[in-house]
């Protein structure tokens, strides 16, 4: 769950979603208030580097939403973003992002 306002209008799509509250589970107010990711910046739970991914990661292991999170990320096809501690790319949850301007995989012709 993440702080609403700060993003996208689109329920559960992009900085500032709310996953807890679209994963088709209820959960009472004082626990979606004290969910580990209410107390950062959204933004967090959007980004490239894999040290940054690895944080918003940690934030998501000990959530009580976790599982309904994440559920609802998948029933989405969410298309970026931390969900439930999984990273996801093009819709689909990967293991590590490829980071920007790393090398090519075949070489360049000469």
């Amino acid at each position: 769950m993440r702080p609403a306002g700060s993003g996208s209008a689109r329920a559960g799509r992009g900085p500032g979603a709310r996953p807890a509250d679209h994963a088709g589970a209820v959960f009472d107010p004082e626990t979606l208030e004290n969910l580990p990711c209410t107390r950062v910046p959204p933004e967090l739970f959007f980004v490239e580097r894999p040290d940054q991914v690895a944080v918003a990661k940690a934030l998501c292991v000990g959530c009580p939403v976790r599982t309904a999170c994440l559920a609802g990320a998948r029933e989405r096809r969410e298309p970026v973003g931390i969900w439930g501690g999984e990273l996801f790319v093009d819709g689909v949850a990967v293991a590590a992002k490829r980071g920007p301007g790393r090398p090519r995989k075949v070489p360049v012709a000469v």
